[in-house]
């Protein structure tokens, strides 16, 4: 019996002593994880409930950079990089972070006048950086800059492979500075030094072609540039034209507001420019606030390519839907999607994409653009316009 009674009391002492080392190599392992992973990884910081993961990782790799990285480190520029990169992380191409300099930059060309040298540039279909259109009287066209001139170096350094946004940077600079711009011309290589200056960007063109046809190009739709549409408009229709041209082409567009007030000129009032759509799937329609400036009897044909984008679809569209003009060229690119800038406090600028919009009938144009009413092909290597030509000739 105390042979039995000894025999439980040692097998109840084993039990509790097997338990106690299972529980301490459990525990063990359990701190051995953490600190191991946390310790080859980055930190021992604990995570708190109130602080959140990007914080969190934030915080892990700053302090393993503080400890261990060779180079010297720039605060702010990390955290911009860093906010770039999270907006970034959307995925959405025309949301992004725009640090200070960035922000300016983009307020500057708003309001139509930068220092530079007086040229719009495009990424081709290969990733070449073309210009599309040396500025009227800019320094790049008075050193013979070309439409069509590939970008290939600026100050010698290769640029083929940077975002246009970089290279824009780059070109850029101090008035009466200079900069050497290498350029593809066919198959021939040129150099060209070029003087900085304030550019003012002339956004809007018009003439007077044969048979009383009157054309207005419209470069792009910053500040200002309703006005000067009108006052070009109002010019024409006193010389009596009995048609006009809208030019479009390679115009990616620019403020809402410019491309609905020229809409404005040739509907009457209470038609359709537009339709907005919110977040919530909530529509807000644009109307024309005054009666149209442009009489029935005066036959309209805009001219559009897959270059013609946003603010450019807008007026297409609004005119379109509405029987107002004809379509010459080929499909639009299709960006039907309206941005919103805030500025921060920190300096910078978050621009977001917050609507959507549509044509008067409420068409979708993100993504699809818009068809023309008749399709010209542009053909290389030819000097005649043939889309030109053919909104000529339905204007005849």
């Amino acid at each position: 019996m105390n042979f039995e009674k000894k025999n439980n009391i040692y097998k109840t002492a084993m039990i509790i002593i097997v338990t106690a080392i299972i529980t301490f190599i459990a525990t063990s392992v359990l701190l051995y994880n953490y600190y191991l992973k946390t310790e080859n990884g980055l930190t021992k910081t604990l995570v708190t409930s109130e602080t959140t993961k990007l914080d969190t990782k934030v915080q892990l790799i700053k302090t393993y950079l503080d400890k261990f990285y060779l180079g010297d480190i720039n605060e702010d520029d990390m955290m911009e990089s860093a906010i770039k990169g999270y907006v970034a992380g959307l995925g959405d191409e025309y949301t992004e972070y725009l640090t200070k300099d960035e922000y300016e930059e983009l307020m500057v060309d708003v309001n139509g006048s930068y220092v530079g040298i007086g040229i719009y540039m495009t990424k081709d279909r290969y990733g070449n950086t073309v210009v599309l259109l040396p500025i009227k009287g800019s320094p790049a066209e008075q050193v013979g800059i070309k439409t069509g001139d590939i970008i290939k170096k600026v100050n010698g350094e290769d640029v083929s492979d940077m975002d246009l946004s970089i290279i824009a940077n780059k070109v850029k600079g101090e008035e009466g500075s200079t900069v050497d711009i290498e350029i593809q011309r066919d198959e021939e290589i040129i150099t060209k030094t070029i003087e900085r200056r304030k550019v003012d960007i002339n956004d809007i063109d018009s003439k007077v072609l044969d048979n009383n046809i009157g054309y207005i190009q419209v470069l792009s739709f910053d500040e200002g540039c309703a006005d000067k549409f009108e006052s070009s408009l109002n010019d024409l229709i006193n010389k009596g034209v009995k048609s006009i041209i809208i030019d479009v082409r390679d115009n990616g567009g620019g403020l809402v507001s410019e491309a609905t007030d020229i809409a404005d000129m040739f509907l009457d009032k209470d038609k359709n420019i537009m339709i907005e759509v919110d977040k919530e799937g909530k529509e807000e329609i644009t109307t024309a606030e005054k009666d149209a400036i442009v009489k029935p009897e005066i036959k309209v044909v805009i001219l559009a390519n897959e270059n013609s984008a946003s603010a450019s679809e807008i007026l297409i569209g609004a005119l379109k839907d509405n029987n107002i003009a004809k379509v010459v060229g080929v499909k639009s690119f299709g960006k039907g999607v309206m941005q919103e800038v805030v500025e921060v406090s920190s300096g910078g600028a978050l621009k977001v994409t917050v609507k959507e919009f549509r044509t008067p009938n409420g068409n979708k144009i993100n993504k699809e653009g818009i068809k023309p009413d008749s399709e010209v092909k542009e053909i290389e290597d030819n000097d005649t316009d043939e889309q030109l030509q053919a909104a000529i000739k339905l204007c005849k």
